[in-house]
């Protein structure tokens, strides 16, 4: 086993809005500081590209994915954003240890006593890290409101500082899970392992020739095997 000082980490989230795109930055950059750079997270934003169509892009996070070594997912909203739930189902096919974040207080299915849809439930190596968003940046607000007009919350940057606040505590939050997740033992067995690498390079009907996906795929095995992550 080659001894590991960082771990690259797939950040999943919602990454179209402005507030989505900002948001995602922070927390990345937060969890880096907060680890001392052991955790590193990969933002797809950022490998994206306007030019790409459909296809490449979803084939690109996809392969991202897989090579990464841990991965966290943002499962926010009252209705989960339909790639994350998607990746995060091929994540637990491949066995990558994850962490969920929600800082949304809302359930989605409260009826069944569950932050989210139950079917997003339950998976193993996987864990979660539930905080109420609100009421942190209320509580950073709070401090630093005191009586002052909007004029000067605004000229004193107090609402930023606040929620930049609020994304250390998260981050911190985030990070200790990255480090329970992974001391967590591997679910996928040594003999199913080849075989399950060599079919997540052929079921999502990534683009190029099913050889050398499947050659790609086994060098992400062996490189996740190396690390003793499976």
């Amino acid at each position: 086993m080659k001894k590991r000082t960082h771990y690259a980490v797939y950040f999943a989230g919602g990454l179209f809005s402005a507030r989505d795109l900002i948001g995602n930055a922070y927390l990345a950059e937060a969890v880096f500081e907060k680890s001392h750079g052991r955790f590193q997270c990969v933002l797809p934003q950022n490998i994206e590209h306007r030019s790409l169509s459909a296809q490449p892009i979803r084939d690109r996070n996809l392969r991202t994915l897989a090579a990464c070594d841990l991965a966290l997912f943002n499962f926010e909203g009252t209705e989960l954003d339909t790639g994350t739930v998607a990746e995060f189902l091929f994540a637990k096919c491949a066995d990558i240890p994850s962490v969920i974040l929600r800082s949304d207080p809302r359930r989605t299915d409260a009826s069944r006593g569950g932050s989210w849809n139950l079917m997003c439930r339950f998976y193993p190596r996987t864990v979660q890290v539930l905080l109420d968003g609100t009421a942190l940046y209320r509580k950073f607000a709070s401090q630093r409101r005191l009586r002052l007009i909007d004029l000067h919350l605004l000229a004193g940057q107090h609402s930023s500082a606040a929620a930049q606040a609020s994304c250390e505590v998260i981050a911190t939050h985030v990070v200790r899970a990255l480090d329970r997740v992974l001391k967590q033992p591997p679910v996928m067995p040594k003999y199913l392992r080849a075989e399950a690498y060599q079919w997540l390079a052929l079921f999502p009907g990534l683009r190029g020739q099913p050889k050398k996906l499947r050659k790609e795929f086994e060098r992400i095995l062996g490189r996740k095997v190396d690390r003793d992550l499976l």
